[in-house]
């Protein structure tokens, strides 16, 4: 089957009992046994969960992984991942990552006795040089949140294979639909389902999929183990967000196609950070591995954070918010919002400035976005 027929069809056949075409809620915590330790499948919610399970099923098949867990959150989803470590171990991170997994990484599992080397992973001679005998983990982003940089997988792959360390990629921002890293050689994928898979800003969650049983066994026994699971209602509102994932993103990439090459041409705008403009450094790399490049898009001011406020209070149709890749376009300031929980000196010397402003380009319509951001930029005084 093809993308958007697994999307729509993969773990959601009609239900049996009823007929219904879309598969019920399974609002319930336990479940009746015919006799102690004989059961469906089913015994405990936190364990097993017939709509969880749907999710579960049809996100591996998008990612071409034969197995898939759902959690309650995109950091939740993380933390299962890092729950493969011990105190002593050691990770290598690609150094542009969501402030939330710096957050994560930084302030609570270095408690814990993990080590954690921080390298522009878009050069993988950097991710090979910061092995060490302890390394136990690869963990990238690519495109990279918030400058959009491209991390070669099959190189970072070779590296990964070479010294016999997992490899995990966060694919929020490709999504399924315009990337699979387990095809590229990752270990293991990891999603904000808040993001794109929901797609409409209602909803929170994560996944984690992988073609590996020895470590999707350990996961989903820390899955249970934590507990950090989506509800029932979650599991559905996500799926439903799934079925029209494919036909989204071909307009979110459209539009921010679009985007980038008006912000180019604006005279109040220094960089343009976007995978689809031939002059992006990884432009390459990201029309080798993806299958188009996204809806996201970065830039910074000529005016730093003074000319970030006047465009970000400036936009009428971009809602200047937390958060990313639903139906409507959003701003975001990574400085004060995604990133603010990285110490200034580190996120300014990974190019996260006062003035750069983070896009998620909706569906709305393209004249109307670009109008938008156009009105908003030419307010900004030029000295």
């Amino acid at each position: 089957m093809k993308f958007s027929t697994k999307a729509i069809h993969v773990g959601q056949a009609p239900d049996p009992t009823t007929g219904a075409v879309i598969p019920p809620i399974y609002a319930t915590s336990t479940y009746a046994q015919a006799s102690p330790g004989v059961h469906s499948g089913f015994d405990y919610s936190r364990t097993a969960n017939p709509t969880r399970s749907a999710l579960e099923e049809c996100l591996a098949s998008l990612e071409n992984a034969p197995f898939g867990l759902a959690f309650a959150s995109g950091v939740a989803a993380t933390s299962a991942v890092l729950n493969l470590l011990s105190a002593g171990d050691h990770v290598v991170v690609g150094d542009d990552v969501y402030g939330g997994t710096f957050r994560l990484f930084d302030k609570v599992f270095r408690r814990y006795g993990i080590e954690f080397t921080w390298v522009d992973a878009s050069r993988p001679e950097l991710v090979e040089a910061a092995l060490r005998p302890q390394t136990r983990l690869i963990w990238v982003e690519t495109p990279t949140n918030p400058l959009l940089k491209l991390v070669d997988l099959e190189a970072i792959s070779r590296v990964s294979k070479s010294a016999g360390v997992p490899f995990a990629v966060d694919n929020t921002f490709a999504t399924p639909y315009f990337q699979n890293p387990l095809d590229w050689g990752a270990d293991i994928v990891v999603h904000s389902t808040t993001k794109y898979i929901g797609g409409h800003s209602d909803v929170v969650g994560g996944a984690v999929l992988t073609h590996r049983e020895d470590l999707y066994q350990t996961i989903k026994f820390h899955q249970n183990a934590v507990g950090g699971i989506p509800s029932p209602f979650d599991c559905w509102l996500t799926l439903r967000g799934l079925k029209t994932l494919a036909v989204r993103m071909r307009q979110h990439e459209a539009s921010a196609r679009r985007v980038a090459e008006m912000l180019t041409e604006h005279r109040a705008v220094d960089k343009v950070f976007y995978p689809g403009l031939p002059q992006h450094p990884g432009h390459a790399v990201a029309a080798r591995q993806m299958r188009g490049f996204g809806g996201m898009v970065s830039f910074t001011l000529r005016g730093g954070f003074a000319a970030a406020q006047t465009v970000s209070q400036g936009v009428r149709l971009f809602t200047l918010a937390e958060s990313l890749g639903g139906v409507e376009s959003l701003m975001c300031h990574p400085v004060t919002m995604t990133h603010g929980s990285i110490p200034k000196d580190v996120r300014e010397a990974r190019g996260v400035v006062d003035g750069l402003l983070r896009l998620s380009v909706g569906i709305e319509d393209e004249e109307d976005l670009l109008t938008d951001l156009q009105n908003a930029l030419d307010a900004v005084p030029m000295a």
